[in-house]
């Protein structure tokens, strides 16, 4: 059977440097999302271990609501939800399945969503089953937002508002003003949707995110994703129990997906509470602030205020091959391009983890200004 047309889509993407191919971990990670070095410590695998010993399954056999349902699920959801501060907690496989659940179910018609013009491709991909219409944002500009919800209802719209925004944005390292969101939120009944994924384990009082403040409201809906700083994988969406129950009832992202393996959600609990001792944090925070100097220093750039360093180069060529002259050197960078990123904006992404220590920082810095001279 040819595949004709597949092969001149791919050709396509590859004339136009933005061919995607799988690569093997090598060198020494700026790459990855396990920012407080959780994935492969011997606390998870500990937890793991203990899991087993004590019979918990690696698959769930099935959906939730049939036999799926484990009582670690259901420990881990109490256990998220008071961790966090939410009236309750629902655990999902992926953070990219709840987020599909989010949107493809909460609003309604009648309603309206507006988000931030950078959310991630999983809001996108909830928002093409949603019922309600949705609009883009500019990034950060709390009082588009604002003025656009004043529109609305001044032409009569009667439904509920949802915005949708990130905590820490995952390819740009920027936060937006929660406080500020949550207020216009109150100001016109509106539900303010945070997807903290970059956030969570990482930044707030005990590593709770950016959100932790406003958690527990009844308009504040949270996402926190398990599969980076917390390094296992699933994700909670937490909010109150009858956002909870709706999504058990209603959301076909859970209700037709096997459940999250029980092994996982076992060492998860373990991650969280990990996750809340300060060391890790503390020393992910100072490499974040030395990594701000040196990127400066040698390399002229001025870093975001967080763990994900973007260093935009704007060509796709020149961003592949920037990426390659450090993956020659030993370091595992990566090259980000469109459609993933908006054109003209191809870039590095340097994730910073607590696995990495100061001289190697430097070390790739020096590397970078090199390979940036080398140009064209």
């Amino acid at each position: 059977m040819a595949y004709d047309e597949f092969e001149l889509q791919l050709r396509a993407l590859d004339e136009r440097g933005r061919y995607r191919r799988l690569h093997s971990r090598t060198g020494i990670d700026f790459t990855s999302n396990d920012y407080l070095g959780l994935a492969e410590s011997d606390e998870l695998r500990q937890a793991a271990i203990e899991a087993i010993a004590r019979g918990i399954p690696v698959g769930a056999g099935g959906s939730r609501l049939l036999r799926g349902n484990h009582p670690e699920h259901e420990a881990l959801e109490i256990e998220a939800a008071n961790h966090f501060g939410a009236e309750s907690a629902l655990y999902f496989g992926a953070g990219y399945t709840a987020n599909h659940a989010i949107f493809s179910t909460l609003p309604q018609r009648g309603d309206i969503v507006l988000h931030d013009e950078l959310v991630h491709a999983s809001v996108h991909e909830g928002l093409r089953r949603c019922r309600a219409p949705h609009e883009s944002i500019r990034h950060n500009d709390v009082d588009a937002f604002a003025e656009r919800l004043a529109q609305w209802r001044q032409a009569g719209s009667r439904g509920r508002p949802w915005i949708a925004v990130e905590s820490v944005y995952s390819m740009d390292g920027d936060s937006p003003a929660l406080a500020d969101l949550v207020a216009v939120a109150d100001r016109f009944d509106a539900v303010l949707l945070i997807d903290e994924a970059h956030a969570t384990g990482v930044l707030g009082p005990d590593g709770r995110g950016l959100a932790a403040p406003f958690e527990g409201r009844d308009n504040v809906i949270t996402l926190h994703t398990c599969g980076k700083a917390l390094g296992t994988s699933g994700g909670f969406v937490l909010g109150p129990k009858i956002i909870r129950d709706f999504l058990v009832n209603r959301a076909r992202p859970f209700i037709f997906a096997t459940a999250p393996s029980p092994l996982i959600a076992a060492v998860t609990r373990a991650a969280l509470r990990i996750s809340r001792e300060p060391a890790r944090r503390e020393r992910l925070a100072h490499l974040v602030a030395f990594a701000a100097r040196q990127l400066k220093a040698r390399c002229g750039i001025d870093a975001s205020p967080s763990h994900i360093l973007p260093v935009i180069v704007g060509a796709d060529a020149k961003v592949v091959a920037l990426a390659s002259a450090l993956q020659a050197q030993g370091f595992d960078t990566r090259a980000i391009r469109p459609p993933t990123v908006p054109e003209g904006t191809a870039r590095l992404r340097i994730a910073l983890t607590a696995n990495l220590t100061e001289a190697v920082i430097s070390e790739l810095f020096d590397a970078l200004a090199i390979a940036m001279r080398g140009l064209p």
